[in-house]
């Protein structure tokens, strides 16, 4: 309706542009959802943003321009609300068609074609492989996949990516830890850094390791001697961390300790697909930072910022010049031992994904990741990439809360909930729907007695009881011997005058407005609350009219209204993920 309303407009500017009665070029047409009925059901303020150019009072412009709009079935009356909004009635035949649009397009209602194929990628989640998802992961996972959704719905063609960071520091530490523990199961007495993570998920790959390879025993005096003092002992426990790091490649040697390192990470890789797989969060791509070194990527970045006078050296180690992109200071992307950053290989991805091909990036990270924007902007723009075409979009973790006090969570010291304990305790749907009830960047606190409760309190419990009400009504038939006559209801629709029916119509007519807004805005908390209003709409009309009435047109005129809001309730709750059950 919106569009259409657009299109009216535009067509009786262009016709006054045209016969010389404003000098105005076109403007950006907004149209709005009125907030009070009396000022029709939607409204325009295009004629104050006309005014200036067009050196005419608002109102002036606000009656040529209704003067000048083609006719159309679907518009009853348009007037004049001070200081210039154009306000629009639409018709009740208008009003109406949208069940019959809901009928007839079934699953396709609400989706279009706006992004007109456009290919843009969704990078989400993409935890370090070190250890299981917690519960702060599954918000960028529910928020990461069900954006993904929305997009696809509106026409774009989008590509879901898991970046492995199977390289460096944090997995060489893993691969520490394992090991240590491994001794430990031998019998070994050494003393397990406070640097190394201490998940008992260490003792499960410990159990997977083949006990019949002596290659990775060694002694106590072997593995502690000559290291820098821990940090319970005065010590600098990442200096600590990092000699044994050493100490394990060198004791293990390069094959032993691969084959550590390769059932750690993917031990640990596994669990995290299984769990996102079960969470309903799938990927077209598990992209490997492996790779990147692999295919000499990261070289190639290096060499392409080199050769448009982007680096220089500095103690012998390669600077990236990101301060003449707007950063703060800039970056080291090959230490002064040859070694490449984090940061450059972050260069390096970014700058394969829009090889790739894709036109539109967009890039789900935790909101402690912030100061990476500013840098990662200015590769591609030193790259001669656009750097605009990137959207980084930053996640606050999730806040658990249980029995009213709040759990503390980090994965290296072993004490976190993980996303499948949260899911095993409330559900995959809960989980799902509370993620992403908030904007993304907005603290959340996870209620959990909330997300397990049945009451109209719990939104997700709210919104599927909606549909499992409606299934009710039609077991409800069944009992009864009464067919529901579908073309009897289309004839009828017109029987549809209680307000609380006019309330149903106008909320189905918004579900592809909030699909399209959701979509573009990368909001899917819009969705989630226009669900629970659409909820709320039937729950009250559920409760003060009868559905199965004698009168068969007007029985079946409200049977197709209440199917036709079943099923907008049911390609809601899959774009967020969430089950739309028949009986609850």
């Amino acid at each position: 309706m919106k569009d259409a309303l657009q299109q009216l407009i535009s067509q009786a500017i262009q016709s006054l542009i045209d016969n010389n009665t404003l000098n105005v070029a076109m403007p950006a047409i907004k149209i709005d959802r009125t907030r009070d009925k009396t000022h029709g059901d939607f409204a325009a303020n295009v004629a104050m943003l006309l005014a200036k150019p067009a050196r005419k009072n608002p109102r002036e412009i606000a009656s040529l321009i209704i003067s000048a709009l083609p006719e159309s079935d679907f518009v009853e009356k348009v007037d004049i609300a001070d200081p210039g909004f154009i306000n629009f009635y639409v018709s009740e035949t208008s009003r109406l068609d949208v069940v019959s649009q809901v009928i007839e397009q079934g699953d396709a209602f609400g989706r279009s074609n706006k992004g007109a194929g456009k290919k843009v990628q969704v990078e989400f989640v993409s935890a370090n492989p070190t250890g299981p998802l917690h519960v702060g992961h599954g918000r960028g996972a529910a928020y990461g996949a069900t954006l993904a959704n929305l997009l696809d719905a509106i026409g774009y063609s989008v590509h879901c990516e898991y970046y492995v960071n199977d390289a460096g520091r944090q997995m060489d530490i893993l691969a520490t830890s394992v090991w240590l523990r491994y001794l430990e199961k031998k019998g070994v007495a050494i003393i397990f850094p406070a640097n190394a993570y201490k998940g008992g998920y260490i003792q499960d790959i410990v159990a997977n390791i083949n006990d019949v390879e002596s290659s990775y025993l060694a002694t106590a005096e072997e593995v502690m001697s000559d290291l820098p003092l821990d940090e319970p002992q005065g010590g600098d426990k990442e200096e600590h961390i990092d000699a044994l790091i050493q100490k394990a490649k060198k004791l293990l040697g390069e094959d032993s300790y691969r084959s550590i390192f390769d059932l750690a990470l993917n031990s640990i890789l596994a669990d995290i697909r299984d769990d996102l797989s079960e969470f309903g969060v799938n990927y077209n791509e598990w992209f490997s930072e492996r790779s990147l070194m692999a295919k000499g990527l990261v070289s190639q970045a290096i060499e392409r910022l080199q050769s448009g006078g982007y680096i220089y050296e500095q103690k012998g180690a390669l600077w990236f010049k990101s301060t003449d992109f707007g950063d703060d200071k800039d970056r080291v992307v090959q230490r002064d031992n040859g070694q490449s950053t984090y940061f450059a290989s972050d260069i390096a991805y970014h700058m394969d994904k829009f090889d790739r091909g894709f036109e539109s990036v967009i890039d789900v990270w935790g909101s402690d990741h912030h100061g990476y924007v500013p840098r990662v902007k200015a590769a591609l723009s030193a790259l001669d990439h656009n750097a605009d075409a990137l959207e980084v979009l930053l996640v606050q973790f999730a806040n658990l809360y249980r029995g009213g006090e709040k759990v503390q969570m980090s994965t290296r010291s072993g004490s976190f909930v993980t996303l499948r304990e949260l899911r095993d305790e409330v559900g995959s749907d809960a989980a799902r729907f509370f993620y992403v009830m908030r904007k993304c960047e907005q603290h959340l606190d996870f209620d959990l007695e909330l997300a397990k409760s049945k009451s109209s309190e719990n939104p997700v419990y709210y919104i599927q009881y909606a549909h499992a009400r409606i299934c009710s009504i039609f077991r409800q038939l069944k009992d009864k011997n009464i067919v529901y006559e579908q073309a009897l209801g289309l004839a009828n629709l017109a029987l549809l005058v209680e307000e609380h029916e006019l309330d149903i119509l106008q909320q189905l007519a918004k579900y592809p407005e909030v699909v399209e807004t959701a979509a573009s805005q990368h909001e899917p908390h819009l969705m989630a609350h226009y669900l629970r209003e659409l909820a709320n709409a039937l729950h009250t009309y559920y409760n003060a009219h009868q559905f199965i009435v004698d009168d068969e047109k007007l029985r079946n005129a409200r049977l197709l209204l209440v199917v036709a809001t079943r099923q907008v309730i049911k390609s809601g709750l899959e774009l967020l993920g969430v089950s739309a059950p028949s009986e609850m």
